[in-house]
């Protein structure tokens, strides 16, 4: 008699936990076939950058928010490094040329570069792609001047 009871009280305890009869409202399905065709963007390799003198407030401003929503997880704008190294000083170490490839084209500059090569070496953690094209690179090569105290 007591396990009919207890069963019977359990499960009633189930089903109005779990809403009894109540219609939940379903969350809307995402289309994750959408997020499956995106394809990666890789960029040509640039041989040549144009930078600005003085520093172009757009394109800093433009950079800035570059790094914040694509960078900022990896990199810090220190010399710490999280996963990826901090870019203090980046600007002063590496040419503006290496600079946009290793951000558009990181899978070649693995491929091809011996500085990259090291970094990769020193993080052991790859840098994916993401997606950032060419004038979006100079916008972040920008910041990074900014960053480093070139007015």
């Amino acid at each position: 008699m007591r396990t009919s009871v207890f069963t019977t009280v359990l499960t009633a305890f189930m089903i109005w936990g779990c809403g009894g009869a109540q219609q939940r409202a379903e969350t809307p399905e995402t289309n994750d076939s959408v997020l499956l065709k995106q394809e990666e963007v890789h960029g040509a390799e640039v041989k040549e950058i144009a930078l600005s003198n003085p520093l172009d407030q757009t394109m800093i401003d433009e950079g800035q928010k570059i790094y914040d929503m694509k960078c900022s997880s990896c990199h810090k704008l220190t010399e710490e490094r999280l996963v990826g190294p901090g870019w203090a000083g980046v600007t002063k170490r590496r040419q503006p040329v290496w600079i946009i490839n290793m951000i558009t084209n990181v899978d070649m500059m693995l491929a091809q570069d011996a500085e990259a090569q090291k970094l990769l070496e020193q993080c052991l953690v790859r840098m994916p792609n993401q997606n950032i094209n060419e004038k979006e690179a100079r916008s972040i090569i920008e910041m990074m001047r900014k960053n480093d105290g070139e007015k």
